[in-house]
């Protein structure tokens, strides 16, 4: 009598249409489990990176952000300084971290928008980086020593059309030394600049008459403008100082090419999900607008701005373009 077969589900027939059907419901678990990890997020400390030193304007933005962030999203948000090589040492760490949320960089423009023009090598490419939020905005102060006899930035200016002048700053291709060469080609004053290793230095200098004069940090400057030490001229920004509200911009007195706003923003690797990014850009919003938070932005000469998306990447590419062309005016390399 004959045998009838049977063809089980392991047969060969049936094989390729079992490997699809476990292949799908493995794809959708996969799904699945990344937007709920996504939703979930976070679910453990956030680190915020800061790529200057300690106890200076980003450390210290970093810490007052952190409190209302914390209170949004339930989870600390940790504070880590990576000091370094004009930022690049801490942009780095967090463009070649995790692309989940949980490392942020709290930064300055000058990291993506002068640096790629400045050093020979990058450690990471701009790209590597995509903005959450530009935060805000600081110029800087132009301020002379008390024995510059110029009164006004325009006379201040023509000094240097007949005799060079002597300009501190924090550093080689750091903001004061950009906005002086903008100075320099703006006006077509002669200058000589000298940098110091960090802001407080540049001021010293400035007070001790070793320089005639320097574009710095407004807090940094602010005690010795009060003691009569040092004599604003100018601020670069487009509005006036909260800490100078008597001193003109450089725009108010006719040389708004002289503008230089020094921008405050956070940053994710780019691979970094948009669901994450979303969050992060809201809490961050909301950061922003709590009364404690204004009112440290204005000690530290900072005007609050917000800006997202495309105005936050387009606003990078201008400054990018702009400080390029006085970067390579003036020759500036770094190893």
């Amino acid at each position: 009598m004959p045998r009838t077969l049977t063809r089980d589900a392991a047969s060969p027939r049936r094989r390729p249409v079992l490997a699809a059907s476990l292949l799908g419901l493995a794809l959708a678990a996969l799904a699945g489990g990344t937007a709920s990890a996504q939703s979930a997020w976070p679910d453990k400390p956030v680190r915020l990176v800061t790529n200057f030193p300690a106890g200076g304007p980003l450390d210290v933005l970093g810490r007052q952000l952190a409190i209302p962030l914390q209170a949004e999203l339930g989870q600390p948000f940790v504070i880590d300084n990576r000091p370094g090589a004009g930022g690049n040492i801490g942009a780095d760490a967090v463009a070649k971290s995790a692309p989940d949320g949980y490392t942020v960089l709290l930064t300055i423009d000058t990291t993506l928008t002068i640096n790629p023009h400045v050093y020979r090598k990058m450690p990471f490419a701009p790209k590597d980086l995509k903005p959450l939020m530009i935060l805000s905005s600081s110029g800087l102060t132009l301020a002379v020593n008390p024995s510059v006899p110029a009164s006004g930035l325009r006379e201040f200016a023509d000094m240097g059309k007949k005799q060079e002048l002597t300009f501190s700053s924090a550093g080689n291709g750091s903001p004061g030394h950009i906005a002086s060469a903008l100075f320099a080609s703006g006006t077509g004053a002669r200058i000589t600049h000298v940098p110091y290793k960090g802001n407080a230095p540049a001021v010293t200098a400035l007070i001790a008459g070793e320089v005639q004069a320097g574009i710095l940090a407004t807090p940094g400057l602010l005690p010795q403008i009060q003691a009569g030490k040092a004599r604003p001229l100018a601020v670069t920004g487009s509005q006036r100082s909260p800490l100078l509200p008597q001193t003109p911009t450089v725009a108010e007195l006719g040389l708004k090419d002289l503008g230089f706003d020094v921008l405050y923003l956070t940053m994710v690797p780019a691979a970094t999900p948009d669901a994450v990014v979303k969050k992060l850009q809201g809490a961050l919003q909301h950061a922003l607008a709590q009364p404690e938070v204004k009112q440290r932005l204005g000690t530290l000469d900072m005007v609050p701005l917000g800006e997202t998306g495309q105005a936050a990447a387009d606003r990078l590419e201008a400054n990018r373009q702009r400080y390029g062309k006085i970067v390579e005016s003036i020759g500036l390399k770094l190893d």
